[in-house]
């Protein structure tokens, strides 16, 4: 081997122990950068809201939308026709069962009840002698017992005309508030025709259902909240009332009625309503704005906020830990976590989309998620 050739080895060799170190050292750079990463150090500190876990009193419910009606509602109509001769009611107002509300001509009729009446009484009067003339055997008993029908027709006859007049004078079937009117003096009403409606407003009925699954929860004499958006914020009690003996076989849900107060007559039929219905004793679950939960295909996960890390100044700041949870019921902006969180712990409510597990952060809560278990529903 020529010197040459051995100063060429020489030469690669070297090379190749440089090569090696080069690769051995960038790994060693490599690994430690991955290590400062991971431990939070040399990051920059990310912003982050927080809570404190803390548990709260839930009462488990179950929620169900429906409809107010009226206890008692009709439109009121007319069974015979005629000219309205006679109104005694305004629109809007209150009115007693029984109370007068309109009446229709019925000067003819009344002057054939009066030429009935004349009937009925000489018919009377006949068979009243014709007994007096049997008891001295003057007539025959067949004439006394046609003279009989004879009085018997034609009281009939004056009660069916009695009847008629009746149904000229429309009266209030129940107690309640009347609607718009729908007649004017003077104007013909065919028979049917519509006079007014009227409601009865105390109390109202709220029917609603739920699905079968939660027949043994509903009891009749069981109180339910109710809400509707007419009066936000204002939560009215209910009693169920009554409850349907079967399941609707296109849904499978239950039919239930409740009775609700209104006394001030504010509650008007037709009013959407959501029920309310509590479902079993309270429980304690640890509570949790929603924002903070994240919601992942393999799982819930939080991040809790632990010590260590550099903040932009330099100073010791906060890492986080990302910890699977698992959550249970919701109400309003808040969410109960079953597990993966124990009371005292602090929370990530904000800023976890550029979070890892072991970033570090640092705490503004300027600005907070909503946190309202129970918000108002505000129309726009």
């Amino acid at each position: 081997m020529t010197k040459g050739t051995t100063k060429r080895m020489i030469i690669m060799l070297l090379l190749v122990g440089l090569l090696f170190a080069g690769i051995f050292g960038f790994q060693q750079f490599r690994n430690q950068m991955i290590r400062k990463m991971i431990s939070g150090k040399g990051a920059q500190a990310q912003a982050v809201s927080t809570i404190v876990a803390e548990p709260s009193e839930w009462q488990p419910t179950v929620d169900a939308v429906g409809d107010f009606r009226a206890s008692q509602g009709a439109n009121l109509s007319t069974e015979a026709g005629g000219l309205v001769t006679a109104i005694h009611f305004e629109s809007g107002k209150k009115v007693r069962k029984g109370e007068l509300l309109v009446d229709l001509n019925s000067a003819p009729l009344r002057a054939q009840l009066a030429q009935l009446q004349a009937s009925a009484n000489l018919a009377r009067v006949n068979y009243r002698r014709d007994l007096a003339q049997l008891k001295i055997q003057a007539i025959s008993q067949a004439v006394v017992d046609a003279d009989a029908a004879n009085l018997k027709i034609a009281q009939a006859q004056v009660a069916a005309q009695a009847a008629t007049i009746d149904q000229k004078a429309i009266r209030a079937p129940f107690s309640g508030r009347l609607g718009i009117r729908q007649i004017d003096l003077g104007q013909y009403v065919a028979p049917g025709g519509t006079i007014a409606n009227l409601q009865k407003l105390d109390p109202l009925y709220v029917d609603f259902t739920l699905p079968q699954t939660e027949i043994g929860l509903i009891h009749t004499g069981d109180k339910v909240s109710i809400q509707t958006n007419a009066f936000a914020g204002k939560t009215f009690t209910g009693t169920i009332s009554a409850i349907e003996p079967q399941i609707d076989t296109a849904t499978r849900n239950l039919k239930v009625r409740a009775s609700v107060r209104n006394p001030q007559d504010k509650l008007l039929p037709g009013l959407f309503a959501t029920v309310r219905v509590n479902n079993g004793a309270t429980q304690q679950y640890i509570s949790l704005p929603n924002a903070a939960i994240a919601y992942n295909p393999y799982g819930s996960t939080v991040f809790i906020v632990k010590n260590g890390g550099t903040a932009p100044d330099g100073k010791p700041a906060l890492t986080v830990e990302q910890r699977f949870v698992t959550t249970g019921p919701s109400r309003g902006d808040q969410v109960a976590v079953i597990k993966g969180i124990t009371a005292g712990e602090v929370v990530v409510t904000g800023g976890q989309m550029k979070l890892h597990n072991g970033a570090a952060v640092f705490v503004n809560n300027s600005v907070l998620p909503a946190n309202n278990p129970h918000p108002e529903v505000k129309d726009e």
